[in-house]
């Protein structure tokens, strides 16, 4: 218990006492982020390299308590190899964050080496696996997992990382849960791993919350991240059940949600999985009115959930565990949706009311079209597969003027509109759209490119495959396919 308070003590201290050091230091030498607008809110260049604060107070605290134990202290060695092993992926990291916050790093190379340093880890001994190592311990299936959960969160705490104090508070609750499950468990490496780190984000935060002078940086949340991913696998070792498992994940619940929304938006939207928005979490809060530190506030009340029902699900005897899991999903559904994420509510319109089936037999259509209409050798066949596309897609009727020829379908005389494609010179299709056929209303753009790149495309007087427009001297001649046939007529 003392080696606890120690570490604790003084890693608290050191990170109170070295942040504004840090601060001071790199705001005198201009290496600051400057107010640009948009996504930066803050109103002063601020430094943004709060990890080596965070990074030096968790440092030290162990330092210090190795000293102790040289010295008689009453620290076992054998409760500090997993920690010690963590420690150069750790610092890979580290470095990684701090180039980029200094020197801008592509997100390639720095996904590469989030990997690499995963890779670290798992040889450390953090690995993802199945209760105690049973069942689903094999190495093609633990490498995969544990790597792509430690590079998730090391992003997923960076994402969340856009207010003053948000991603610090957020990761002191996951640490100070995650110690809180060490406790529970008897697991004293777990405990002796998370506790420095609670008290350096705990002196940083003085510093960091709204209004913020020091930013955490790249340095700063991708530690953070990547330590708590790897505290979270250490966690999940322990648990008996599978409820126990899934733990972690209520615990890290806001910058996991958070991260996942950003990747499912911006797949929805078609927009670079790594690009920048104003989507995030914290962003819609603040757009609903609210001010930032309101806004940072309810997300530590949010993170305080997910902590108090993780520690409740990883809790062995608890009987109610799955139902605190079911509820836990209940609110955070509801929570996503009040939020109001235009993307998710069409892509769940799509889904669960019918319009997914309509699009995708639109889809179908149009490519049954195309198929036929680009298969069509003269005007007769094009007006064949013209008129069965129509039908197929529910238009009412079609017209074609190409060439000098047409063809019309019967038209009945229910209320509706005519939709003219011009084909250029060639001629144009009309397309007969009833009212109250709300389906055909998506397909009139996509048809009308269909049309016109199966046959305005072609010059004047060209059919695909057939030249029927030609100089003879003083003479003209032209040639009209009709059903198959060519008939030649002179001017």
């Amino acid at each position: 218990m003392y080696s606890i308070l120690f570490l604790a003590v003084v890693s608290f201290l050191v990170a109170l006492l070295t942040t504004p050091v840090v601060r001071d230091v790199f705001r005198r030498n201009g290496m600051v982020d400057s107010p640009t607008g948009g996504r930066k809110i803050h109103t002063e260049a601020i430094p943004r390299v709060g990890g080596i604060a965070i990074a030096f107070g968790y440092l030290v605290a162990f330092s210090a308590l190795l000293l102790l134990r040289f010295h008689g202290g009453a620290i076992v060695w054998n409760e500090l190899w997993q920690v010690i092993r963590l420690l150069p992926a750790a610092g890979l990291i580290f470095a990684v964050g701090l180039y980029d916050d200094l020197r801008g790093m592509k997100p390639w190379p720095k996904f590469a080496l989030q990997f690499a340093a995963a890779g670290l880890a798992f040889w450390g001994g953090v690995r993802v696996m199945a209760l105690h190592g049973r069942g689903l311990d094999t190495w093609w299936w633990s490498i995969p997992v544990t790597l792509f959960w430690l590079v998730f969160c090391t992003n997923a705490f960076n994402l969340i990382d856009g207010v003053d104090g948000l991603a610090t508070g957020v990761g002191l609750f996951a640490t100070l849960t995650t110690l809180a499950a060490g406790l529970m468990q008897g697991n004293y490496a777990l405990v002796l791993a998370t506790v420095p780190l609670a008290g350096a984000l705990a002196g940083f935060l003085r510093y960091n919350f709204n209004p913020a002078s020091i930013f955490l940086g790249d340095s700063g949340s991708y530690t953070i991240g990547f330590l708590l991913g790897c505290y979270g696998i250490l966690w999940s070792q322990k648990a008996a059940t599978i409820l126990g498992i899934t733990a972690p994940l209520m615990a890290f619940a806001v910058p996991l949600l958070d991260t996942s929304l950003a990747i499912v938006r911006r797949f929805l939207r078609n927009q670079p999985i790594f690009g920048a928005d104003r989507g995030h979490i914290h962003h819609k809060l603040l757009d609903m009115g609210m001010t930032t530190r309101r806004a940072v506030l309810v997300l530590y009340g949010a993170a305080g959930v997910g902590a108090g029902c993780a520690l409740i699900g990883s809790t062995s005897t608890n009987p109610f565990a799955g139902l605190v899991l079911v509820l836990f999903c209940a609110v955070a559904w509801v929570g996503i949706q009040s939020l109001g994420y235009v993307e998710l509510n069409m892509a769940s319109r799509l889904l669960f009311r019918g319009s997914f089936r309509r699009v995708l037999n639109a889809e179908l259509a149009l490519r049954s079209a195309r198929l036929r209409l680009e298969s069509a050798r003269s005007a007769g066949e094009y007006w064949v597969a013209l008129e069965a596309s129509c039908l197929e897609m529910g238009f009412q009727g079609s017209c074609l003027r190409v060439d000098g020829q047409e063809f019309m379908s019967d038209v009945d005389h229910q209320p509706g509109w005519w939709v003219t494609v011009p084909l250029g010179e060639r001629g144009e299709v009309k397309i007969w759209h009833g009212y109250g056929s709300d389906k055909t209303v998506q397909l009139l753009a996509p048809f009308a490119e269909v049309l016109w790149s199966t046959l305005g495309q072609f010059p004047v007087g060209e059919w695909p495959g057939v030249r029927v427009l030609v100089e003879a001297g003083k003479h003209r001649a032209r040639a009209a396919v009709v059903g198959g046939i060519d008939e030649i007529a002179a001017d």
